[in-house]
């Protein structure tokens, strides 16, 4: 009788959405694997993190403060949900842009004056992005703000139309004057990332649908409890645990005992990020390691182990810290934003159309915007974001914390959640609106312009610190390319949304791909939708195909 193969061990290091996706995918391989998931805070989720609130005074028990919703072709994200027992809810997503009706409201809800200053700029606009898809290789290399000037575009319109709208959906903020072009134009033609509808005539030509999430803290604590459960034992994920340093013992490919990793007990993080209480070291030993960190992360890990390609391609991401306050001052919001429909905004140019009128309309009875952007009068290049939670989450609306006719595969949390139906009875109907407002990269020159002390404190609900990825041009020249060049090299791989993209289906979809790459079975090999971003992002990460039984074609 031939001798047993014994499991690789593996380590994932962060619980996070690439180390969760990960987990999952080795979770169906109980007799293959052995893996553990350390994360040093005291929840699984990463950025994708919820907070109690108080029902009686806000109209729900708690917000999703991390992460809000996606796009509807999330679809790995929210396969995963549904394989979870979670539900997405629909919402519009209409947007606020500015304040000034002269100089800066713009919204997708309605034209407005200001589009009517840009109409030019906005019909030249739609000729660019053609131009850019078919010589995407090299405008990726291109920032938006360079690609802006090469086609003779009017600075105003950069910094009012295209800046804002492009930091909204990629959450670029101030980086996004040095992106890549190519971001910008997959916002409007990328089929698996596309979100608005270019219009010749008002620049967005509808309010897009948008999926809000339900409560994450209940999505991931499921998701914990059920990769433990299907792989019987054989995935553990250990959270209030810090991963140090690293030592790789062996380059081989299939050698064992490989990794020496140093890790620590914590009692979680703070609101600034920061690990409490760690204790002593211990040393362990696994054949292979997936680090579901940021880059900077992953290279103190690392350590003096880090490769020269390592320190290079790792290296070349830069991160900024961000806070948001979440709050419920309407009187910030009304000085900052336009919150509410006023008809002095409307574009006055072919205002009599059947088409502008019914817009018109359509405003006036239904606008409730989801999103807020304004610049910063002293340097418009630099943005603040604001959010409407109570607009944009359901549980505002009493929706199930599980979302709509959601019903969670392990069972315990079900006695944990309010019941839809009675969530809202005891909701005062003077509830305080909840905002959200995101001031971005605590640098001086930024930080120098923010209204932060503007917002009352008393109104102040929760304040967090984020680190966020910056998705300057060079990131795309000197990181995505290369990715392949260092994953699985010396039993190291690497995952999270930085890896190409700050998404969270990137993130989903590059945590089954190092798992994929160790021998696990991509989940949704027969949905076509959930593939193909999974072969593009196989191929950028690990310069990879799907193995032979998994793809249709040559790529999948």
């Amino acid at each position: 009788m031939a001798s047993e193969i014994p499991r690789r061990r593996i380590l994932i290091v962060g619980a996070g959405a690439a180390g969760m996706a990960a987990a999952f995918t080795f979770s169906q391989h109980p007799d293959k694997f052995e893996v553990r998931v350390y994360e040093r805070s005291s929840q699984p989720g990463g950025m994708a993190t919820s907070f109690p609130i108080d029902r009686t005074k806000y109209g729900a028990d708690y917000i999703n403060d991390g992460v809000q919703g996606a796009s509807p072709v999330f679809h790995n994200t929210f396969a995963m949900f549904d394989k979870l027992g979670f539900k997405s809810s629909e919402v519009d997503m209409q947007v606020s842009f500015g304040r000034d009706a002269e100089t800066e409201f713009w919204s997708n809800v309605f034209p407005s004056r200001v589009i009517d200053q840009y109409k030019k700029d906005i019909k030249r606009f739609g000729r660019v992005l053609k131009i850019i898809k078919v010589l995407e290789p090299i405008f990726a290399l291109i920032s938006v703000s360079t690609m802006l000037r090469m086609f003779g575009f009017s600075k105003d319109f950069g910094d009012v139309i295209v800046f804002p709208l492009v930091a909204l959906f990629f959450g670029t903020g101030n980086q996004t004057p040095f992106i890549s072009s190519a971001i910008l134009e997959r916002v409007f033609m990328d089929p698996n990332m596309r979100l608005f509808e270019y219009s010749p005539e008002s620049f967005l030509a509808s309010v897009p649908k948008m999926r809000a999430f339900p409560r994450l803290s209940y999505i991931y604590n499921t998701w914990k409890e059920f990769v433990e459960s299907e792989s019987r034992g054989s995935v553990k994920v250990i959270t209030n645990r810090e991963v140090i340093r690293i030592k790789r013992l062996s380059d081989a490919k299939n050698a064992s005992d490989s990794v020496e990793v140093w890790s620590r007990a914590t009692k979680g993080t703070n609101v600034d990020q920061e690990v409490v209480d760690p204790g002593e070291e211990e040393k362990e030993v696994f054949d292979d390691m997936i680090l579901c960190v940021d880059a900077d992360s992953a290279l103190k890990i690392l350590g003096d182990d880090a490769g020269w390609l390592e320190r290079k391609i790792l290296g070349n991401v830069k991160y900024l810290w961000d806070v948001t306050v979440t709050h419920s001052d309407q009187d910030y919001m009304e000085k900052y934003y336009r919150v509410a429909y006023d008809p002095s905004l409307e574009s006055q140019v072919g205002r009599d159309s059947p088409e502008k009128q019914e817009r018109f309309k359509f405003a006036k009875e239904n606008f409730r915007p989801l999103y807020f952007i304004r610049s910063h009068p002293e340097d418009k290049k630099k943005i603040e974001m604001s959010f409407d939670l109570s607009v944009y989450q359901p549980q505002f609306d009493g929706e199930s914390p599980f979302g709509p006719d959601g019903k969670p595969v392990i069972g315990p949390l079900l006695s944990e959640a309010p019941n839809a139906e009675s969530s809202s009875k005891d909701v005062s109907t003077d509830k305080k609106r909840v905002y959200q407002t995101i001031f971005l990269d605590h640098a001086p020159e930024s930080s120098k312009l923010w209204s932060k002390g503007d917002i009352n404190q008393d109104e102040i609900i929760l304040e967090k610190w984020w680190k966020q990825q910056s998705h300057r041009w060079q990131h795309y020249a000197g990181t995505v390319p290369w990715m392949g060049l260092i994953n699985g090299r010396r039993h190291t791989y690497f995952a999270g949304a930085w890896t190409v993209l700050n998404m969270h289906e990137i993130a989903i979809v590059s945590g089954f791909g190092a798992a994929y790459q160790l021998g696990a079975s991509y989940p949704f090999t027969n949905n076509p939708e959930c593939k193909r971003l999974f072969a593009l992002c196989l191929a950028a990460n690990h310069m990879s195909r799907m193995r032979k039984d998994d793809r249709a074609g040559f790529w999948s």
